[in-house]
């Protein structure tokens, strides 16, 4: 958790290997081995898996082929599409979907349960959510969180990133942190996630010791254009 341009989203891209962030300093350790000089399908072939917060259209390629193309494997097809039409059905996707362009046309809510459609398909090691609950209304935001706790098991890393703690009426979370400028400057259990949301980070990191400039973070966010993060 953070206020805006506190570094959430860098964090992500930086784990994921977007290309044009840098890496100045320090390594990224996955399963012993570093990971630094990874392009990003090569983090992802070996288990990395990053849901975007402004997930993009793709015209021109069904979601259906993408992911067999993707999450097909050494399955036969009539293994894939039961698998297919099963996560279709527990994030509550129309089976026409499959024949759909990725994205295209889709509402909010539609892209975000995509996302999850594409996390369970792949089934990843490390999984990061980018505000996955950002625009899903009530039923939605149920349906995600159902789907994360499914699929959490003790083998699974499950990093959220998110403004807000609703979610985690839904996923409890082990561990809640504060990223502020791109530092970790506060961490406890989720107990620390409804303190934040009664008393907003600037009052919460006061009472405990830490100076904090929201407009510094506010500049910073101003600074992110759409091309940015694309």
């Amino acid at each position: 958790m953070g206020p805006n341009g506190s570094g959430k989203t860098s964090l992500a891209f930086a784990i994921m290997g977007h290309p044009k962030y840098k890496i100045e300093s320090g390594r990224i350790v996955f399963e012993g081995e570093e990971i630094n000089n990874l392009k990003t399908h090569e983090r992802a072939k070996k288990g990395i898996f990053l849901a975007f917060q402004y997930p993009q259209e793709i015209p021109g390629v069904p979601l259906g082929k993408f992911l067999w193309t993707v999450a097909g494997g050494e399955k036969n097809f009539s293994v894939f599409s039961r698998d297919f039409k099963e996560k279709l059905s527990l994030l509550n996707i129309p089976e026409d979907f499959a024949r759909r362009e990725i994205n295209k046309g889709f509402s909010g809510g539609e892209k975000k349960r995509t996302e999850i459609l594409q996390m369970l398909m792949l089934n990843p090691k490390l999984v990061i959510l980018d505000e996955i609950d950002s625009g899903l209304d009530v039923d939605s935001l149920k349906i995600v969180a159902s789907a994360v706790v499914n699929f959490m098991t003790k083998e699974k890393i499950i990093i959220i990133i998110t403004h807000y703690p609703r979610i985690l009426n839904y996923v409890k979370p082990n561990f809640v942190h504060i990223l502020f400028d791109g530092k970790i400057v506060l961490s406890g259990d989720e107990s620390l996630a409804g303190e934040l949301e009664e008393k907003g980070y600037e009052k919460l990191l006061k009472e405990k010791g830490i100076k904090i400039d929201l407009k510094k973070s506010e500049l910073e966010e101003k600074k992110m254009t759409a091309k940015d993060v694309i």
